[in-house]
């Protein structure tokens, strides 16, 4: 469990000198994105790298992370990679199949007895091949990664959208599908298209109820969920260093939110106290003597405008608290206005549910400020109109808490405590009523409120807000309620204002936990057995995709035109679906059900050209598989969005469709399509969109020269017998497209050939 110093004194070594021959090579001062994306490269020779003279530059992290959810599907694939042991530090952490019901303990037991069988799976594959393995239990993810493993100036991967978290503690700290984290793990380079730089400056200071995730919310409602796409965020300012460590975590966390690579702060005091107080002193004794590398150049902060492709300013004292949403995280309302926007487009303003936690807002600073409404509440005889709910971020958060009666604070006002896991903020709710599908709002402080995420219920109307913004709303059980200045009647009748919240950054008394709920792998993993039951249906072993055999697709059909917003979600729903993560012929029966058909407007209903009949997209895929049909999919604007589940490509390439010919990707999910050997496309022209029919049949016509740079044409024939050529643009180069050749970016790392 313990962090490697060692490791990251050679990190910081390597860092010196890299950043100072880039400085020399560049001939301008740098941002701390650059400092850390040029002391990980792989071969640090290509200096044409540092000209931002090339799309695609290989990296060499330092740690790997993945959660129980796309472990399965990572190990399995690394179990064919024939290694005896991980290449660099990796952990699995079981946060993701634990099911919010009844409470933290029934909810554990429940889940250690239904998933038995995949953490007995991940424990054993992890002691064999040197992983550090997270009981279920031990906490989220990302929280457990913050508290233990990140340090400034690092490059982590995780195969998990939001392990950008870690950039609360100046790392590049980047989410993945399960294939590059194979490759990393098998000691292999990591793949990444050279990002653009914005830069976030953040004036004034944090006060009253304005919180860390108001920054956020805000830089999404001005950037949009793709406006942070193929870009790192960097954030500075006097009020990037006045906040806390946990705050910036926040912030970075949900830059997944706006499609962003990653996003970063410099290295802090906040940083200092919170590596002290998490026993890493030796970590901060390191950072402080390369402090000037892990942080931009003064140059760069002095004068943003010349050194970011594009640049922000927020000034923190004027920043108003937020409440995002319904059903996208990018459509942000400030407190003071919710009213009338609730009122003008029927929003139910009654708050049924209050919910915090998650991997973005479950830190001692987040639970402590929420509590300190909760006891105003409870002093004053407020009775709270929604239920509420949390999940600590970790057990040492949540030992933490209780030891200092913060639980009980809650448990005061009939808060239900859950599992120290993900729950709700992934569909891992079993909320009562929600299969009645009635019109609700609910409010929480997790990353994503798509339709259907939290409970499955595509009328629940989810915004995100902070932590103490939950509290407050929960409490009031008005969505238009404004604790700034309205007032609650308490059991005697009286109006009572709530005071502004006020929380520890770090717990006085230090942190504490009994059992962190860690398992460090054997010495020597070679005599540890993993077992797969062939009659599992939650796990399965993998067979190698086939390679392309050299010839144009032809004959293909169309499987779906998706319209409109088309996440992985939509692609590979989660929430009941995750225990199936570790079996791709299972899962593959939830492909592309939640898109909604472009020709009829249903999800899950899509034409099979054999019959001519409406059936559900999987079913309709699989019998074109049976009869040796290929298709492909066409989808809309940032098609992919949200998570890392590489799910989302592995259940298309191996029910058979080819290509994905859409107006524009999401990074991973673009990156996944490419690793399982599929074609990740997009339209030349856009309105070539409008052109395609449901009965299509499409020809390849020059997939046999495939190349870098070099567009291909497909033909799209139609039922009445015309024909439309319709360029498709690609980003693919020459080690991508030997991916394609050999049917994955595993099976090169198989024959040893990557």
């Amino acid at each position: 469990m313990a962090f490697d110093i060692e490791m990251i004194e050679k990190v910081y070594a390597n860092m010196v000198a890299r950043v100072d021959k880039a400085r020399e090579l560049v001939g301008k001062p740098l941002t701390l994105t650059e400092k850390i994306l040029y002391s990980h490269l792989w071969d640090e020779t290509s200096t044409n790298v540092y000209k931002r003279g090339v799309d695609y530059v290989d990296f060499a992290p330092d740690r790997v992370a993945c959660q129980d959810a796309t472990a399965q599907m990572a190990l399995l694939q690394f179990m064919h990679a024939g290694k005896k042991t991980v290449a660099v530090p990796t952990t699995v952490h079981c946060d993701h199949l634990i099911l919010a019901k009844n409470g933290a303990k029934q909810d554990l037991e429940l889940a250690n007895k239904q998933s038995k069988e995949v953490f007995d799976f991940l424990s054993s594959v992890s002691n064999k091949y040197g992983i550090g393995f997270w009981k279920p239990g031990s906490g989220i993810i990302h929280q457990i990664v913050l508290e233990n493993y990140a340090f400034p100036g690092g490059m982590m991967i995780g195969t998990d959208s939001h392990t950008v978290n870690a950039g609360g503690l100046g790392m590049l700290a980047i989410g993945v599908g399960g294939a590059d984290a194979v490759d990393v793990m098998s000691g292999m380079s990591w793949e990444l298209k050279f990002p653009k730089l914005i830069g976030v400056k953040l004036t004034g200071k944090l006060s009253g109820w304005t919180a860390p995730k108001d920054v956020i919310l805000k830089v999404a409602d001005i950037l949009t969920v793709k406006g942070g796409t193929g870009a790192i965020v960097e954030y500075f300012g006097e009020g990037a260093i006045a906040m806390s460590c946990t705050g910036k975590g926040t912030i970075c966390n949900m830059g997944a939110e706006i499609g962003a690579t990653t996003s970063t702060f410099g290295y802090d005091d906040s940083m200092r106290r919170y590596l002290a107080a998490t026993g890493r002193q030796d970590v901060v004794n390191a950072a402080d003597k390369v402090a000037s590398y892990l942080t931009a150049d003064e140059e760069v902060y002095a004068n943003p405008e010349h050194y970011f492709d594009q640049l922000i300013e927020i000034n923190l004292s004027e920043l108003e608290p937020h409440i995002n949403g319904p059903f996208t995280p990018d459509r942000g309302t400030p407190v003071s206005k919710m009213k009338d926007e609730a009122t003008a487009n029927g929003w139910p303003l009654k708050v049924e549910w209050g919910l915090i936690g998650s991997c973005t807002n479950s830190s001692y600073e987040d639970m402590s400020r929420a509590a300190s409404i909760v006891r105003q509440a409870v002093k004053h005889g407020i009775t709270p109109k929604a239920e509420f709910g949390i999940n600590p971020g970790s057990e040492q958060i949540r030992f933490t808490i209780e030891r200092d009666g913060i639980i009980a604070d809650f448990e005061k006002m009939g808060t239900k405590v859950f599992t120290n896991a993900c729950g709700p903020c992934i569909g891992q709710w079993d909320r009562e009523g929600a299969d009645k599908q009635e019109k609700n709002t609910i409010v929480h402080s997790f990353n994503r409120n798509f339709s259907k995420r939290a409970d499955g219920n595509p009328n629940t109307h989810a915004f995100v807000t902070s932590p103490e913004m939950v509290a407050a709303l929960a409490i009031s059980g008005r969505l238009d309620f404004n604790p700034i200045t309205d007032t609650l009647l308490n059991d005697k009748g009286e109006a009572v204002k709530l005071e502004t919240p006020f929380g520890d950054e770090l717990p006085k008394r230090g942190f504490d936990v009994e059992d962190a709920g860690f398992q460090a792998p054997a010495a020597d993993g070679s005599g540890v057995q993993v077992v797969v039951s062939p009659t599992s249906d939650r796990l399965q072993l993998l067979e190698p995709f086939q390679p392309w055999d050299g010839k144009n697709y032809t004959g293909a059909k169309l499987l779906i035109k998706a319209f409109g917003k088309c996440t992985t979600d939509h692609i590979s729903m989660a929430g009941p679906w995750l225990r199936f993560r570790g079996h791709l012929d299972n899962i593959s029966n939830n492909m592309l059900i939640g898109a909604e058909n472009a020709f009829n407007g249903k999800a899950n209903s899509v034409k099979n050209q054999l019959t001519g009949s409406y059936d559900a997209v999987p079913a309709v895929q699989r019998a074109y598989k049976a009869e040796g049909i290929s298709s492909i999919v066409v989808g809309d604007h940032n098609y992919g969005e949200g998570s890392s589940r590489e799910h989302a490509a592995m259940e298309p390439r191996f029910l058979g469709v080819k290509a994905v010919l859409v107006k524009s990707f999401a990074r991973i999910h673009e990156t996944n399509l490419k690793k399982q050997g599929m074609l990740a496309l997009t339209f030349a022209n856009e309105s070539d969109y409008d052109k395609i029919q449901e009965d299509d049949t499409i020809n390849f016509l020059d997939l046999t020269d495939f190349a870098p740079g070099k567009p291909l044409s497909l033909e799209f024939v139609h039922p009445d017998g015309s024909k439309d050529v319709i360029l498709a643009n690609h980003t693919y180069n020459d080690s991508q497209i030997g991916w394609f050749v050999a049917g994955s970016a595993l099976n090169l790392i198989a024959a040893g050939k990557a």
